[in-house]
């Protein structure tokens, strides 16, 4: 492998860099929606905040794994690309737009049977009566956020990354703007506290997959992949290998956001505070890991790129570009995070007990920044090479056989309290951060 400072390495990250800025931006954007939620959510009681914690670890489960399932046609568009493949490209945005939807239709379905689970997990009387109808409404917005998903994982296969920032961002906007005027009932609405952010969060999501669609329906480069289309000649061999990309990058989040939604419920045996705490501490980390996933994204369509062009040592140097621009932003936020460790968490609560564990749990989030960017990255590469299904096991093994086993007994055997669960979890995302690098050197050496 070539010095990371060679021109070839150089070249790269300049490639990486125009490709993934747009997507940081907007997966910033993107996870602002449900910080500005938690933190707006926190100025009103810390019984909501731990209600917005309790249901979103259910609601974000089924989320990921809609989103995961839009990530499939990503290296298929990329790989189609390489070649100025439009009639592939046509046929997988037809495709993609059909299983997105339904994709979304059915776990909002399936998110409305579930939600009375939440009265079955020990979790306080009072902060679940206030979860279940703000996930009742909060699941609504399923059914958009898959559409919206469906299209920009299409554009970003395209390197059209610019535009799903720019919807984003203002859809971010126009939640901020609705939330401040639905839970305090400013200019004339109505007062709805915590039910006012989940239906200013449904709109914007609405807002958001409306203005993508028009976007690439009139919008001049997509005119080529909608000529012709219909809805007929559904092919279920392409629809089976979109799902053979897309269900194991789902099950891949599920495994991995659902041992953090499990925290969630762990943490809610302890106390209220705790939990408000950990919902706090979680959106600030999870700020910096929307942002890790852009170059994600980016090393996903820049490695499908070079497998469609059979460039082996373009494989390895997009892959490996990916992973050290990863390394040096995740250590410039865990510094961050050591250096504000007091100040961050006042944003998201009032409570002086909240904001105390929220900061020893951003402490432990600074540790491992690494790690969650490392693997972050490495699941986009890995993607890029159409390598799914073992990354999915490696997440099930590191997060539910060893972190969240590991968190409970730190937690509640040492009486480590919520910063145990957190030390359990952390050392899941560095088991599957380093078999993820490896996973990667060993599978782009090999490639033909």
């Amino acid at each position: 492998m070539k010095s990371i400072l060679s021109l070839e390495y150089k070249q790269n990250y300049q490639k990486t860099f125009f490709l993934a800025y747009p997507v940081i931006l907007s997966q910033f954007g993107h996870i602002m929606v449900g910080v500005v939620d938690t933190a707006m959510v926190g100025q009103i009681g810390t019984i909501p905040q731990a209600a917005v914690a309790l249901s979103n670890s259910l609601y974000i489960l089924v989320l990921v794994f809609g989103l995961g399932i839009s990530y499939g046609v990503t290296p298929m568009v990329a790989f189609a690309d390489s070649s100025k493949n439009y009639s592939d490209n046509a046929a997988l945005l037809k495709h993609s737009l059909i299983i997105n939807t339904a994709a979304g239709v059915l776990l909002f379905l399936l998110l409305l049977a579930l939600s009375p689970i939440l009265n079955f997990f020990g979790q306080k009387k009072e902060v679940v009566d206030s979860a279940i109808p703000f996930l009742n409404v909060m699941m609504l917005g399923m059914i958009p956020l898959c559409i919206f998903s469906g299209l920009k994982q299409f554009t970003e296969g395209l390197s059209f990354t610019g535009i799903a920032m720019v919807i984003t961002i203002g859809s971010n906007l126009l939640n901020i703007l609705l939330n401040y005027l639905m839970i305090f009932g400013h200019w004339g609405f109505p007062e709805m506290g915590l039910m006012g952010s989940c239906w200013a969060s449904f709109i914007s999501r609405a807002a958001m997959a409306l203005a993508m669609f028009l976007y690439v329906f009139y919008n001049k480069p997509f005119k080529v992949y909608w000529k012709g289309f219909n809805f007929k000649n559904i092919s279920l061999d392409l629809t089976k290998k979109i799902l053979a990309l897309g269900v194991p990058s789902g099950l891949q989040a599920v495994f991995e956001v659902g041992a953090f939604s499990f925290a969630v419920i762990m943490i809610g045996w302890i106390s209220p505070a705790a939990q408000a705490a950990h919902q706090a501490a979680l959106s600030i980390a999870a700020v910096t890991y929307m942002m890790a996933s852009g170059l994600s994204a980016a090393a996903s369509v820049r490695v499908g790129n070079q497998l469609g062009l059979q460039n082996k040592r373009g494989i390895r140097t997009a892959g490996f570009s990916a992973f050290v621009m990863v390394f040096v932003f995740m250590s410039f936020t865990a510094l961050s995070f050591i250096l504000f460790k007091n100040v961050l968490p006042v944003f998201f609560s009032k409570e002086t007990e909240v904001i105390k564990i929220a900061s020893s749990l951003i402490v432990i989030a600074a540790f491992f920044q690494l790690s969650d960017g490392i693997q972050v990255v490495g699941l986009g590469a890995l993607r890029g090479l159409k390598d799914v299904k073992t990354p999915a096991f490696i997440a099930l093994v590191a997060y539910w056989g060893i972190g969240l086993p590991i968190s409970y007994v730190l937690a509640f055997k040492f009486n480590l309290g919520a910063q145990g669960v957190w030390y359990g979890l952390s050392l899941g995302l560095t088991i599957t951060a380093v078999l993820l690098f490896w996973r990667f050197n060993y599978v782009s050496r090999r490639i033909i």
